[in-house]
């Protein structure tokens, strides 16, 4: 099949660009650094012509409330439309487990947007909800630094590594549409301030984790498992353990 990656130069977009050649698809990177612009509509028409699958693993460079949901909802429906005219039999997009749980928060509310323009689209589609990435828990316990220690909210998470996300994209994508959507997280669930206490012994950082039931998490409060998938998710194979020894380095920066 031909399957074009928008955001395809990126953590998981490279990834899943790899995955799809291992296995003898013809994959195609799609981003404005090859030419393909989802919000200008540049390229869009010449990289759509013959594709069979287009997966959208983009994400925003903004994050101001109104810009981001700008951006998901413009991108989404200039995919949607031009894959219309080019006869693209499924859409795949990546969102956020729980995104339309917390609607306090401007990014999970954009993600909600964008998944309501694919399945506005006349494209069949799949929408698989992922849990946030390993990759960055050290950049979310950072952002509740104060005076030494770290103030984090108590809501349980079930973080994924990106490598199990990549596996399961490339797993959905060739695969028919479910016209639906498919959760994954990772293999456990602790509240954030338990993973940040996990990744301090890992990195040998003596800071106080402070558990703040008001602390917010991309600008919401967490009450409990919004961040959890429920019964019938995809569990990825990488836990904490293995996914610091792969990247020890990068967890410690």
């Amino acid at each position: 099949m031909r399957i074009v990656v928008i955001g395809g130069s990126g953590r998981v977009g490279s990834n899943v660009v790899r995955r799809l050649e291992a296995k003898g698809h013809e994959a195609v990177p799609a981003s404005p650094a090859t030419g393909v612009n989802s919000i200008t509509g540049e390229g869009l028409a010449e990289v759509m012509a013959g594709a069979d699958v287009v997966v959208d693993v983009s994400n925003a460079p903004v994050w101001e409330d109104d810009a981001v949901r700008e951006f998901f909802t413009t991108s989404t429906r200039n995919l949607v439309a031009a894959e219309g005219a080019a006869g693209v039999g499924h859409h795949l997009a990546v969102s956020i487990v729980g995104a339309d749980l917390l609607p306090d928060s401007g990014y999970l509310r954009a993600k909600v947007a964008q998944e309501a323009e694919v399945e506005a689209g006349r494209v069949p589609y799949t929408i698989l909800r992922a849990t946030q990435f390993f990759e960055f828990l050290p950049q979310i316990v950072e952002s509740g630094a104060e005076d030494g220690a770290v103030r984090l909210p108590a809501g349980k998470m079930q973080f994924v590594a990106a490598d199990d996300v990549a596996a399961t994209v490339t797993e959905l994508a060739i695969a028919p549409p479910v016209n639906g959507r498919v959760e994954l997280g990772g293999p456990e669930a602790l509240s954030l301030d338990a993973w940040a206490r996990r990744l301090f012994v890992a990195t040998g950082d003596d800071r106080q984790v402070i558990a703040d039931p008001h602390a917010r998490y991309f600008g919401t409060e967490l009450h409990g498992g919004e961040l959890t998938p429920g019964a019938g998710a995809h569990i990825g194979a990488t836990d904490f353990d293995g996914w610091f020894a792969a990247h020890a380095q990068e967890a410690q920066r």
